[in-house]
């Protein structure tokens, strides 16, 4: 049996949950062991979607994923937004909380992307005091996630993975491995996807997230909005791997499939999730990514603000 991560549970399989399949899910049930929420659209939100997520969390657990701490940022820690995040934690008891490793706006401005820092010792001493302050706050671990990114700061001598792997160390914060932006950044900066998972501390890591990015050519753009893509699924069975497996010799980390534009009908979503399953099981089951450069899709990796609509009658 391998060591508890952080005291978190590994909860399963699980997927984003979106307005568009609130009416199904209501109706026929999750079909998943938990459910991923964009903190930031329940913030203060006490409509239909509200009132199906306390419907929902009854059944399944779920966990809270933010876009808006903006950890790396120089401005002081938005306390009025950590706050608001603490109460909504209290109200809807997530098994975890987590944001990114990045900042996303200065002066109070949110530009609303996962904007990349540089990576060095004084952004490094001025993440960990913010990530030990948001922890005290919380009075539970942070679970910080790498974010895709599309460029880099020319003064940054720390890869981010051994940033991250330094930081769980030091703070006790939790990881949220999303693999699909490990193959993102390493595509775009030309690292090796596979160090930048071995090189992150296996315990820390309470959570893996699954997408399909969109190839335009020169960059992955980190889209969401498609299949997961077979250098994805190599990378998530090695990043199972390197945290090993239970007894039964299943998953210890808990799995998520992020879909946020072009969503498919639930069902399909689900047909997508259990590709983890069978992935694991050592099958075969995505193509690579087509090799035809693909136009980006208007859609987003911050899918906050996702078209809450109150006009929804209760499901029976």
């Amino acid at each position: 049996m391998t060591a508890p991560r952080l005291g978190l549970p590994n909860l399963g399989f699980g997927v984003g949950l979106r307005n568009v399949h609130l009416d199904h899910i209501l109706r026929h049930g999750p079909g998943v062991d938990w459910f991923e929420i964009i903190s930031e659209n329940f913030i203060g939100h006490h409509g239909y979607a509200r009132h199906a997520l306390d419907r929902i969390r009854a059944q399944v657990p779920v966990v809270m994923h933010g876009v808006s701490m903006s950890i790396g940022s120089s401005d002081p820690l938005d306390r009025t937004y950590l706050s608001k995040l603490k109460q909504l934690a209290e109200e809807i008891e997530p098994v975890l909380i987590s944001d990114h490793l990045c900042w996303t706006g200065v002066v109070g401005i949110n530009a609303h992307d996962l904007l990349p820092m540089p990576l060095d010792e004084p952004t490094y001493q001025h993440v960990r005091q913010r990530v030990e302050a948001v922890q005290e706050l919380l009075q539970r671990p942070l679970v910080l996630e790498n974010p895709s990114s599309y460029l880099q700061f020319t003064c940054s001598p720390m890869a981010e993975c051994d940033f991250l792997a330094r930081l769980a160390r030091e703070t006790g914060c939790g990881l949220l491995l999303d693999v699909n932006n490990v193959y993102v950044s390493s595509h775009n900066h030309g690292f090796d996807p596979e160090h930048y998972i071995r090189q992150l501390p296996p315990e820390h890591i309470v959570q893996i997230h699954l997408a399909g990015p969109t190839d335009t050519g020169d960059l992955l753009i980190d889209t969401h909005d498609r299949p997961v893509p077979a250098r994805v699924w190599q990378l998530y069975v090695l990043a199972q791997q390197c945290c090993g497996v239970d007894s039964s010799g299943d998953s210890t980390v808990s799995t998520l499939l992020e879909w946020d534009a072009n969503i498919p009908a639930y069902p399909e979503l689900l047909i997508e999730l259990d590709k983890a399953r069978q992935t694991l099981r050592g099958e075969i089951v995505a193509p690579a990514i087509d090799a035809d450069v693909t136009p980006p899709s208007p859609s987003y990796s911050t899918p906050i603000a996702f078209q809450l609509r109150e006009e929804h009658a209760v499901a029976p």
